[in-house]
């Protein structure tokens, strides 16, 4: 790995980032600095913290940086829950998808990176 723009984790999750902020374009004005902002620094975070991770070329600090991820992935999974049982929109099986796909990865290269270092 080069950077942090080699790995398709990254990749993925800048996607997830545009996806997240037109998803949250419709909510409601009175979120913009309730769940709307919260959603997409959520999204943010991710593509930020596996970059941030890849920089240190520390392998156990890079693994603590995709934990940080792994946890901004869960909180946009409660935080679209919470935003779809408000009614502010519907959640699609691509989003959802995307989701889940990205949390994989970064199990599974935080799996890689521990089997590394022995």
């Amino acid at each position: 790995m080069e950077t942090h723009k080699d790995l398709d984790v990254w990749k993925l999750s800048i996607e997830l980032v545009v996806n997240i902020y037109k998803f949250t374009e419709e909510f409601p004005k009175s979120e913009l600095y309730g769940l709307t902002s919260q959603i997409r620094r959520a999204a943010v975070s991710i593509p930020s913290n596996i970059a941030e991770g890849a920089a240190r070329k520390n392998t156990k600090e890079f693994i603590q940086f995709l934990y940080i991820s792994l946890g901004s992935i869960a909180e946009i999974d409660t935080q679209l829950i919470i935003s779809q049982r408000l009614g502010y929109a519907e959640i699609n099986g691509e989003l959802a998808d995307r989701i889940e796909h990205i949390r994989k990865m970064l199990i599974n290269l935080i799996r890689k990176l521990k089997e590394k270092m022995g």
